[in-house]
């Protein structure tokens, strides 16, 4: 039987000591410019020490003009390479993997934060995007490709390219919204061009012994189920990607998708073939027996969100009792600050309804 606590093996970079990922999480906490906050870096540092096996970071943006939050980790400018280098060493000295996830919020991107229009794989007015060109695609690709040299020249053992939840590389691979009618639009081979040869520049800079990981959305944000299962066997069948991580939102609902009504989505994915490729799920996992559930059906990974917030050391509580579960809501935001998180951070979760006590 397979257990929380069994080590991961992947065809490129480091083993995992567990089964158990920090999932990317939004805090907010890094300086206006991009660069690392003390307060980001024990808030991560925590969860290695807690016994996360991969310790990932926020979605770090790859140009200026991609940030999507105030106080976001950039990985733009070598200006952040020593706040960067200082992070990755705080989460390897834990014997955890240290992944920064990498990013664009195109459309999502707000105004007021970048200074200019965002951009998208087409003009959507009601979000104020306009259409990039060819030659911006071009540099954007080379973009996520260069910021991957620069985490790791600056100590990090991989990357995740944030394909999900209506980003950039999301935008494009979105039917809907890709009305494009060069090499990056039109058929879903063409709508995953930037995806894939993201992918392919990085494998090919960074070498055998770097990890690439990628996350996808089965549904919503314009995604059809049939469109990333595919998308999802090109990746496991070209090679170049280690892990292939789905934002399930539930890991056990069923499909939205009329095609998939019948088939939990974790199950969609788990019984596809992906050869050495790994799977890591999230979505409503807050309770160690439910993450062992997730390994049950079949899965390699779990990504663990919102009880690694409140639970900075989930995984060693699960060692010594395997039905731990996360702290009851709402937290109190004493424990929360014990937990690793600034204020912002805390003022950023009120976001999430009755996650936090009222102040």
């Amino acid at each position: 039987m397979s257990t929380l606590f069994d080590t991961v093996t992947f065809a490129h970079g480091p083993s995992l000591k567990s089964r158990f990922m920090l999932a990317p999480l939004t805090n907010s906490q890094s300086a206006a410019d991009g660069t690392l906050s003390d307060e980001e870096y024990r808030w991560l540092t925590m969860r290695a020490e807690g016994g996360f096996a991969l310790t990932m970071t926020c979605a770090s943006h790859v140009q200026a003009v991609g940030q999507g939050f105030p106080g976001q980790l950039g990985c733009f400018d070598d200006a952040h390479i020593p706040g960067l280098a200082r992070l990755a060493e705080g989460i390897k000295q834990h014997d955890s993997l240290a992944v920064v996830q990498l990013h664009h919020a195109g459309r999502r991107s707000p105004k007021e934060l970048i200074g200019t229009d965002p951009v998208s794989s087409s003009a959507d007015e009601k979000m104020g995007a306009r259409a990039m060109t060819t030659a911006e695609v071009e540099q954007m690709i080379e973009d996520f490709i260069s910021a991957a040299i620069r985490v790791q020249k600056a100590g990090f053992q991989g990357v995740e390219l944030h394909g999900a939840h209506d980003y950039l590389i999301c935008q494009f691979l979105n039917e809907e919204l890709n009305k494009r009618r060069d090499k990056f639009g039109g058929t879903l081979e063409n709508r995953a061009r930037v995806l894939f040869n993201i992918v392919a520049g990085i494998r090919d800079c960074c070498g055998e012994d770097f990890h690439i990981a990628v996350r996808l959305s089965p549904e919503r944000f314009g995604m059809k189920t049939s469109d990333i299962v595919q998308v999802y066997k090109r990746l496991v069948k070209e090679g170049n990607v280690d892990m292939i991580d789905m934002s399930l939102w539930d890991c056990f609902k069923l499909g939205a998708d009329e095609d998939f009504a019948d088939q939990r989505l974790i199950d969609i994915f788990a019984n596809l073939e992906r050869g050495d490729v790994k799977l890591a799920v999230a979505g409503k996992l807050y309770s160690a027996e439910d993450m062992q559930k997730c390994i049950d059906a079949g899965a390699d990974i779990v990504a663990v969100g919102r009880a690694a917030v409140t639970n900075h050391d989930f995984p060693l509580q699960t060692r010594n009792n395997p039905k731990f579960v996360m702290r009851e809501l709402p937290v109190p935001r004493a424990t929360l600050r014990e937990e690793g998180l600034s204020d912002t951070f805390i003022g950023y979760m009120g976001n999430w309804p009755g996650f936090a006590e009222a102040e």
